[in-house]
């Protein structure tokens, strides 16, 4: 009798609560929703791919940040991407054609991974980079802008994005407390994953970061 009574309880509650409430005992925890890509990487598995990172002769930056961020993005896509580390092109191989080209700068990005054997190249030409320590402190800022897409080689067609030339990247921080290395390094990770987030269904939890400046109203997060 008392456990009939419980389940008349329970099934009141549930009734009480209408839809909704069996809505929300049904529905996926934030760390099981994702974000689904809008162009799924891991489904040309068995292909070389070539993360590219140019910036313009002009633009000052950290003499390794190409190779950070080109470590970092292929770090990203092996974790949560589940691509093979085999299947990327060694920044070694791109950093010897590049410094044996003259011409480099004017090559597009199929061409560069036509040269280096690559099936597709992700493409991150960085437009803007301002990072600086803050007068007077042992504090830093910085902001970076880039823009990225994906080509495929043999036939020099955009992948992703669809909808737009490029993907605009915009990441920045108005103070860092933790010295200049802790700062970099928080640069080159939120630049990684602005980048890759979109390859790979992401979770809906990480999906979003604090030092993502292409979101609306960023001006006002603390």
């Amino acid at each position: 009798m008392r456990k009939l009574s419980v389940i008349l309880i329970l099934g009141a509650v549930l009734l009480s609560g209408g839809c909704g409430l069996i809505a929300r005992l049904g529905s996926p925890s934030s760390r099981e929703r994702v974000i689904p890509a809008e162009y799924n990487l891991a489904e040309r598995e068995g292909q070389s791919i070539l993360v590219l990172v140019n910036q313009p002769g002009w633009l000052s930056s950290d003499i390794n940040l190409r190779f950070r961020l080109t470590k970092a993005i292929t770090e990203v896509l092996v974790k949560e991407a589940e691509i093979g580390a085999e299947s990327f092109i060694g920044y070694d191989r791109l950093f010897e054609f590049r410094s044996g080209k003259s011409n480099f700068s004017l090559l597009s990005a199929p061409q560069v991974g036509e040269a280096l054997d690559a099936d597709m190249v992700l493409l991150v030409e960085i437009s803007d980079y301002d990072f600086s320590k803050i007068a007077g402190m042992e504090y830093y800022k910085g902001l970076l802008s880039a823009q990225s897409a994906l080509f495929d080689t043999s036939t020099g067609t955009k992948l992703w994005p669809i909808t737009e030339s490029s993907r605009s990247i915009k990441i920045g921080f108005e103070v860092e407390k933790r010295g200049r290395e802790f700062a970099l390094a928080r640069f080159v990770a939120g630049t990684a994953h602005a980048v890759t987030r979109h390859l790979y269904d992401c979770p809906w939890n990480k999906f979003k970061f604090a030092d993502d400046r292409n979101v609306v109203g960023w001006e006002e997060w603390k």
